[in-house]
């Protein structure tokens, strides 16, 4: 078992801080719960049946442990999650200007300061999709949803961010060439 967790470990420590960096957008508070994951992992791998993928069950893990921390948190149902449509930033040439640049940085921050306005359950499934790059059927399985719930609650979150991203777009100004 130990190399086993070893190997889980080094697979996908990094996937599973993301994950949670993503959802309590504190450094601090994701590594203490990537300690509890892998305190969970290390427990209960003997019943993990091979039915998904060891990042699918990961995942799982990771979630349930994201919402005990929001469980605990006053106004977890407040708490929300930014949309990813449009967050693959392909820069169209090879030496893009520092101006370009700088226009791509301040948009993927607004982003990401909009996020938190989502759902908890908006915010997994865009950053498990767009972040994780989890197909539709893998991020059912760690939601313990269907996949219609899972396509339903992403294209929710993807026109509320971007409500979102429009409206703080216009109350500060921020002018779109």
């Amino acid at each position: 078992m130990d190399s086993v967790f070893v190997d889980l470990y080094t697979k996908y420590h990094h996937d599973v801080f993301q994950f949670l960096f993503y959802m309590v957008r504190s450094r601090e508070q994701a590594e203490d719960l990537v300690q509890e994951v892998y305190i969970r992992v290390y427990k209960s791998y003997h019943r993990f049946e091979g039915k998904s993928s060891e990042k699918t069950w990961l995942f799982s893990i990771a979630r349930n442990v994201a919402i005990d921390h929001f469980r605990k948190q006053k106004g977890w149902k407040q708490r929300i999650i930014e949309t990813f449509e449009g967050t693959t930033f392909q820069l169209k040439d090879e030496h893009p200007i520092p101006e370009e640049i700088a226009l791509q940085k301040e948009e993927l921050q607004l982003m990401y300061r909009c996020l938190d306005l989502c759902t908890i359950d908006q915010r997994m499934v865009l950053v498990m999709r767009y972040i994780h790059d989890l197909s539709i059927a893998e991020t059912a399985k760690v939601l313990n949803w269907s996949e219609g719930k899972v396509k339903t609650t992403q294209h929710r979150a993807l026109k509320a961010l971007k409500k979102y991203m429009v409206d703080v777009e216009v109350k500060e100004g921020f002018v779109r060439e």
